[in-house]
């Protein structure tokens, strides 16, 4: 059965989709079975591993029941992908009543057992999207930019993995802080990972060792729809993400 790993973050623009690209054509590399779930409505995740989003099913269809969620499953040269929509967007509309923070979970169910691991892509929202990510999820991985803003977030990010925790998914747990687009050369870098600690600290959840470095080609191999493992095999961000991989596996989360 596929152990669920999401990567949740109250803002874009802090690599959350990089990740959940990357941390796929590592495991593939691996010889792992991989599904991706955009939960995105803005579908870079889609886009990244080359699926079709018009006139395809989508979770949105998956979600409502409308058709089968093996039915929604795109094959991609890196990993399997359900894709996403914007009409992910109308579902806090459609969906008022009580459980509907399970509908991803129950829309899983059927295809569980055909992967090894099953990585979503979050929206950068904490609303009822996100509320349904939490509940179908095992692990959670928190990106975060090294800067005092995107740290700021976290506590937020905490404070609803928390509750959900509590209301829906008790078995839910933080993989860790992790950071991206970090430069060692820079001082508020380096003050932000110190605080990044911190608040690890006081949250009582790690900060994974492993830091993912500012590195052009990341956003070169996203924009390409490449493998991000084969593209520029040298780039420091590349190698970063392969030895994220390993810290994963040293810790039986992968």
């Amino acid at each position: 059965m596929a152990r669920i790993i999401s990567v949740i973050t109250q803002k874009g623009g802090v690599g959350k989709t990089t990740t959940v690209n990357a941390l796929a054509a590592a495991l593939n590399k691996h010889g792992r079975r991989v599904l991706c779930i955009d939960m995105d409505p803005q579908s870079n995740l889609s886009f990244s591993l080359k699926a079709e989003t018009e006139d395809s099913y989508t979770i949105y269809d998956a979600m409502r029941k409308d058709v089968s969620t093996l039915d929604c499953i795109q094959r991609s040269p890196t990993a399997d992908i359900i894709p996403s929509d914007i009409l992910l967007n109308a579902l806090e509309m459609e969906y008022t009543g009580i459980n509907r923070e399970f509908l991803l979970k129950e829309a899983l169910e059927s295809v569980k057992n055909l992967y090894d691991y099953i990585l979503i892509d979050s929206p950068p929202s904490l609303g009822i999207l996100t509320a349904n990510v939490l509940s179908a999820t095992r692990y959670v991985i928190l990106p975060t930019l090294p800067d005092i803003f995107s740290l700021q977030g976290l506590t937020k990010v905490h404070e609803t993995i928390e509750h959900t925790k509590k209301a829906c998914n008790p078995r839910l747990e933080i993989a860790g802080i992790l950071i991206n687009r970090y430069n060692k050369h820079f001082k508020l870098h380096k003050e932000a990972y110190g605080t990044a600690k911190l608040l690890a600290d006081k949250f009582e959840i790690p900060v994974f060792n492993t830091v993912i470095r500012n590195c052009k080609a990341l956003s070169e191999a996203h924009s390409l729809q490449c493998d991000i493992t084969k593209y520029k095999k040298s780039a420091k961000g590349i190698k970063d993400f392969q030895l994220l991989t390993q810290e994963l596996m040293d810790r039986g989360i992968f």
